[in-house]
This record gives structure tokens, C-alpha cells and sequence, in this order.
């Protein structure tokens, strides 16, 4: 059944009615690059393939269709935990959705089930290994009107993050006969190929979203070119009081690496798979809700994270591979706001990485993975461009960023690091007035900075009393434009973006009195 504010659709909608459901919904006045695009093609009942950087708004790309199609949209997903995120940002904005997964008793699930099975969810996540037994065919006698792969690339054996999970994919499309979008934020041009042969899409649309993040300042740093730890140390602090994440290669440095940085008194908590579930399950809740400031992790940390406030990305080692760097920074800035993506790197992480590709008993894949970590180490050892090489690498050209990386504005991380150390300790002020001071995050108006950080507070407590994170409220975004045009009627306050009419009649009130006084 249609959900009551679904648009009556003869036809696909045309672009004047896709903005105004934007707007109805989820309070945008503007869709973002290629998300339009996207959508046109799914109502056109095409298949199609998103390649988009991280923040770009992919999710949208299917949430926007789900209210206005006929039936239920189902979204294959790697883990549980960004199913529940994604799943309580929908209800937020007044969605019929639910994640059906392994987290759910019997009788939860078979509620669920049944509730699919009816028609009456407008969007349903699952894990592809949840496609084994039952489920399958179970799927076949439900309403579905899309299939959504999220993190398509890793259903790739040639991707960065290789899942074999993925493969009973294959075949479900013709067996729900219906069309399908594939998402992913990190695919080369073999990549994306093989993601269209293994799911069978047919003359499927494409877009292809430029790499380019502004907001992202890129700086590399040489290990042995100085103390490392106290370096990252220094730049942790210039965030204090926002949220970030410091990646490590091995356990043993997650755990040194948090013991360090909670000795001089960082807020900060570890993330690996040798943590018992529970262990991880609480430290990953306590960063969600801003219990915790930063996350010291293994790479086991971050897909399911859908956070928008992630200020800086660290990484103590080098990732395997260019497409896992970008992808791991990019999950700082999902909000538009200027964010940190720091790594330091050196030729014995590459010898590194070579220890975990012993496994690999195909030669051509071996030498395709060893070849791809040493791309990206002789990648960041050139001068020019961050931003430059890492879309090179991409088959997309742009000149030089000019101010987003530190070869283009000539400050180097050890300065950075260097300036931070020496910076006395009675001139650190709060983190966003802070990062305001150096990069326009923050208002050079003391009120309505102070105002921000009144809502900011307003928006903690509101998130906590629903069981959710504070970003799923509202992003920091929308409560910038609140502190700076401090809009005092519920008309007004709609005008904001991000602001839409479920979140309006369930918070509006409490935000305007905040900013009345």
C-alpha cells in the first residue's frame, strides 16, 4: 500500500515534482550532483549504476524513489550496523522501513517478514548473506519494486574490499524481476564492468559523479621525518572536542595507539576484531552518540559507520590500496564542512600489506594486489596535487586543488604538527571555534557561535531521549544555518535546509525556544 504522502504517479515524475518531494521530505531545495539523474532512471524502471564519492548523497538515490514507487524497495547491505543507522534517519523522516537481519529474535523477524510480505514497508535493508536458505525464495512472493546493491564493488574479486558474500547475488534480479541500482563510491572502470556481468544488468544506465571533494584538506607525512605518535597527537588536539578516527595496520598498534592518546587526554577508544562483540558493539555506540570523541581502529572499523560529523580521518599506517584510502576518508566531512585526512605512511607498510596477500592463490590477482599497494605508496611519495593524483587514478582530470591538500598550499604535516605542539596550551579554545578561526567552520560572530553550540547541546539531549545519534536529528550543517539566521516561526524554521516536515513537527518547537532565547 502506498504510504499517505506518496505522490499519485502516472508516469515518472517530472523534475519540478522531484524537487518538491525532495523538499516535502527530507527539507532540501536541491538535489546534488547526479542525484537526479539516478533517480529519473529508477522511475523510468531502468537499470542503473552510481558511481559517487562518498557524501554525495547516494542513499537519496533510492530513499527519494521508495516514497514515490509503488512497492517495496529492497537494499542489500553489508553490515548491520549501517542498516540501523540508515533505518533511523528513514523513520525520522516519517519512512515505513525496518532491516531484517541476524541482530532479530524469532518472533521480531517473523513480524517483519510478514510485514514485508504484505506490501506494507516502503524500504527493507538486508545482508546478502541473509540470501542463503529460506529468504530467498521467500523474497520472490513480496512486493518489490527495486533491488538496491549498496557497496557494489564488492561483489568484484578485482575491488579493494572483495566479498564473497556478494556472489549469491547473482541471478536475483531476473529471480525478483525487477530493475536494479548499484551504489558504490570506490570503482575503476574494470571494477564497474565486472559489477554490471555479475548482477546481469541489461543496457543499464550509468553516473559517474566527479571524486573531488573540496571540503577534504589532504596532507601526507614520511615516518621517520619525524615522531610520529606525537605528531598525531598534536593534530588530534587541534580537533578537540569533535569526533575523528586514527587507523592502524595491527591490532597491537590500535590498542598502543589508544593507551597513548588517552594518557594525554584524548577521549578516545579502540576498535578491532580481536575486541569481543560486546566490547565493539559499545565503542562503536559510544562514537555514534558523541560519548567518544575518537575511534583508534583496524579497517574492521568504518563501512557501517555513517556518521556526518567525523571532523579528521588519520591514518598511522597506509591502506592497502588507493581505493581503500579514498574510501576511508571519505567518510570524514559527509556533511559539507572542511575535515582533516592525514596519513602517514613509509615502504615498510607496504611490506606490510604484502604478508596478507599470502592466501592468494592466483598469481594474476597476487601481482594485482601487491601492484595496487604500491601505486598508492609511490602515489603519495610524488609531489603536485593530492587531489589531483588520487582522481588521476580514476580516469578523471582536473587541475590542482589549490587549497585542499598540502602540497597545493605549501603547509606540510609536520608543520602543522610541529606548530600544534608548540602552540601553548591556554590558546586551545573549543574545537569548533577553533577550526572557525582556521577554516570558516565555525562564525567569526561569538553569538551565534555560542548559539551553535546551545543547539548543538539541545540536539544531544533530543537524540538521547529517542535512543539515537545526534547526527540523525539534524547534521551540523542544518544547525549552522539555524545559529546564523535564527529563524523564530515553524514557517521559517521549514525553510531551513534539512528541515523537512516530519522533522519539524517532531523537534521544531523545541529548537525555537532554544533559539528565542
Amino acid at each position: 500500500m502506498p504510504h499517505p504522502l506518496a505522490l499519485d504517479l502516472g508516469m515518472p515524475p517530472s523534475p519540478d515534482r522531484l524537487v518538491k518531494a525532495l523538499r516535502d521530505i527530507f527539507g532540501y531545495d536541491g538535489f546534488r550532483p547526479g542525484q537526479r539523474e539516478v533517480i529519473e532512471a529508477v522511475m523510468e524502471g531502468r537499470d542503473c549504476i552510481a558511481v559517487m564519492p562518498t557524501g554525495a548523497g547516494k542513499s537519496l538515490t533510492f530513499q527519494l524513489p521508495g516514497r514515490l514507487l509503488e512497492g517495496t524497495v529492497l537494499v542489500l547491505s553489508p553490515l548491520i550496523s549501517l542498516m540501523k543507522d540508515q533505518v533511523d534517519q528513514l523513520k525520522e523522516f516519517g519512512f515505513r522501513a525496518a532491516e531484517i537481519n541476524s541482530s532479530l529474535d524469532h518472533e521480531e523477524r517473523r513480524r517483519r517478514l510478514a510485514v514485508l510480505r504484505r506490501g506494507e514497508y516502503e524500504i527493507v535493508y538486508i545482508a546478502p548473506e541473509a540470501l542463503e536458505g529460506r529468504l530467498r525464495d521467500f523474497l520472490q512472493g513480496c512486493p518489490v519494486c527495486l533491488m538496491v546493491v549498496d557497496e557494489a564493488h564488492c561483489i568484484s574479486q578485482w575491488g579493494h574490499d572483495f566479498r564473497p558474500a556478494y556472489r549469491r547475488l547473482q541471478g536475483l534480479r531476473d529471480e525478483l524481476d525487477v530493475p536494479v541500482l548499484a551504489l558504490t563510491a570506490t570503482a575503476t572502470r574494470a571494477v564497474a564492468a565486472d559489477i554490471l556481468r555479475q548482477l546481469g544488468m541489461r543496457r543499464p544506465a550509468g553516473f559517474k559523479g566527479s571524486f573531488f571533494r573540496s571540503n577534504l584538506r589532504i596532507g601526507c607525512r614520511k615516518k621517520g621525518e619525524g615522531n610520529t605518535r606525537r605528531e598525531i597527537l598534536a593534530l588530534v588536539r587541534e580537533w578537540e572536542t569533535e569526533s575523528g578516527i586514527v587507523y592502524c595496520l595491527s591490532r597491537r598498534s590500535v590498542e598502543s595507539t589508544t593507551a597513548y592518546l588517552t594518557a594525554n587526554g584524548v577521549n578516545a577508544l579502540p576498535y578491532h576484531a580481536g575486541l569481543s562483540d560486546d566490547a565493539r558493539v559499545k565503542n562503536q555506540e559510544a562514537f555514534r552518540r558523541d560519548e567518544c570523541d575518537v575511534m583508534v581502529a583496524t579497517i574492521a572499523f568504518g563501512m557501517g559507520i555513517d556518521k556526518s560529523d567525523i571532523r579528521f580521518v588519520i591514518h598511522r599506517d597506509m591502506p592497502k590500496d588507493v581505493e581503500s584510502w579514498y574510501q576511508e576518508i571519505g567518510r570524514a566531512g559527509r556533511d559539507g564542512l572542511p575535515s582533516d585526512c592525514l596519513l602517514f605512511y613509509s615502504w615498510a607498510d607496504v611490506k606490510l600489506h604484502e604478508r596478507f596477500l599470502d592466501e592468494i592463490d592466483d598469481p594474476e590477482l597476487f601481482h594485482a594486489k601487491r601492484r595496487a599497494t604500491v601505486d598508492l605508496f609511490e602515489l603519495v611519495e610524488r609531489r603536485g596535487c593530492r587531489h589531483r593524483a588520487i582522481l588521476r587514478h580514476f580516469g578523471e582530470a582536473m587541475g590542482s586543488c589549490g587549497s585542499a591538500c598540502d602540497n597545493c598550499t605549501g603547509v606540510n604535516v609536520g608543520e602543522r604538527a610541529a606548530a600544534a605542539i608548540a602552540r601553548r596550551p591556554g590558546e586551545r579554545r573549543r574545537g569548533k571555534a577553533r577550526a572557525g578561526d582556521r577554516d570558516g567552520t565555525g562564525s567569526d560572530d561569538p553569538v551565534v557561535e555560542e548559539r551553535f553550540l546551545r543547539l548543538r547541546e539541545l540536539r544531544k539531549q533530543l537524540a538521547d531521549a529517542r535512543d539515537l545519534p545526534a547526527y540523525v536529528v539534524f547534521h551540523d550543517r542544518t544547525l549552522r544555518e539555524m545559529a546564523e539566521q535564527r529563524p523564530l516561526t515553524m514557517e521559517a524554521l521549514l525553510a531551513v535546509q534539512g528541515v523537512g516536515p516530519a522533522k519539524l513537527e517532531r523537534y521544531g518547537r523545541a529548537f525555537l525556544e532554544e533559539l528565542g532565547r
